[in-house]
C-alpha cells in the first residue's frame, strides 16, 4: 500500500513538472488545451488562414477516423467553419511525421468520413490539412508553405478542394502568424501575445482547478495508450488464429466483447 501511494505521489509530481514544461507544440497538451475551446481554435484558424471573419462551427480534438480496410488516424484538432470548410490541424515536432504522403492520407480519410452514401462527389467540402511543424522542413525560411495542384505548364488550378498547409513554427516574427508561433513555443502564460491563449494557458498551468483537469487528462491519455497497446496485442493474436476469443481477452486485458468486435472488423 505504501509503495502504491509513493508511486502515485511520484507520478503526480512528474505530472506537475510536465505541465509546467508544456508548450502548444506538444500535441497532447495542444489537444487538451483546445478541447471544448472553439474560441481558441477560431483564433488559430483566423490567423493561419488569414481570414479575420472566419467563424468556427464545430470542433473535436483527438477525433478518430476509422478505416476498416487499413490504417486509421487520430486528428489533433478536427474543425469546420460556418461555410462548411473542413480543417485538420496537426502538431508535427518530428520531421518524420511531416511526410507529404501523410498529409495526402489525412485528406483522403477526411473525405471518406465526410461523404455519405448517395452524396454526389461535388458535395465534398473544401478541406485544409494543416501541419504545424517544429522545424522548417522545406528549408525555404517561409512562415507558411501552401500546396495546391495545377495543370502542368499552366496556372490553371486543379480544383479538387484539397489544400495542404505547412506552418513553419521556427518563424516567430512580428506578424500575426509569427506571434502565434511564438505563443505555441511559450511555456509561461505571461509570455504569450494573445489573450485568448494566455488566459487558457494560465488556467491549465496556474490554477488549482485547471492543473487538476490537466492531470486528469494526462491520466486519461495514459489509460488510452495502455488500451491501444492491448488492442494491438489482441489484433496480433487474432492474426495468428491460434487462441479462442476468451483466451485473447484474458491475455490482452481487453473485455471479451471488445475482442469479438475486433474479430468482426478484421474479418470485414
Amino acid at each position: 500500500m505504501g509503495i502504491e501511494l509513493k508511486d502515485e505521489a511520484r507520478q503526480h509530481e512528474e505530472d506537475l513538472e510536465r505541465i509546467a514544461d508544456f508548450r502548444l507544440m506538444d500535441d497532447d497538451y495542444m489537444t487538451a488545451f483546445f478541447n471544448e475551446y472553439p474560441e481558441g481554435v477560431e483564433l488559430m484558424l483566423r490567423i493561419i488562414m488569414n481570414k479575420p471573419q472566419l467563424m468556427v462551427k464545430d470542433v473535436k480534438t483527438q477525433n478518430v477516423l476509422k478505416n476498416l480496410h487499413g490504417r486509421s488516424i487520430t486528428l489533433d484538432v478536427d474543425a469546420s467553419d460556418a461555410d462548411g470548410t473542413e480543417y485538420d490541424v496537426e502538431i508535427q515536432r518530428d520531421d518524420a511525421g511531416t511526410n507529404p504522403r501523410r498529409a495526402r492520407f489525412h485528406g483522403g480519410l477526411k473525405d471518406m468520413n465526410v461523404l455519405q452514401p448517395g452524396d454526389d462527389f461535388s458535395d465534398l467540402p473544401e478541406t485544409f490539412i494543416i501541419f504545424i511543424t517544429e522545424n522548417d522542413v522545406f528549408g525555404g525560411n517561409k512562415p507558411l508553405y501552401s500546396f495546391n495542384r495545377y495543370l502542368d505548364g499552366t496556372d490553371k488550378l486543379f480544383d479538387d478542394g484539397l489544400h495542404i498547409l505547412y506552418v513553419n513554427s521556427e518563424v516567430q516574427d512580428d506578424t500575426e502568424l509569427g506571434k502565434l508561433m511564438h505563443d505555441f513555443h511559450c511555456r509561461k502564460p505571461a509570455d504569450m501575445h494573445f489573450k485568448e491563449l494566455r488566459d487558457r494557458a494560465h488556467y491549465f498551468k496556474e490554477t488549482e482547478e485547471g492543473v487538476t483537469a490537466m492531470c486528469k487528462a494526462m491520466e486519461d491519455m495514459r489509460n488510452e495508450t495502455a488500451h491501444q497497446t492491448m488492442v494491438k496485442n489482441a489484433l496480433e493474436m487474432l492474426k495468428d488464429n491460434l487462441l479462442t476469443h476468451e483466451q485473447i481477452a484474458r491475455y490482452s486485458g481487453l473485455k471479451l466483447n471488445e475482442v469479438k468486435e475486433l474479430a468482426g472488423e478484421k474479418s470485414a
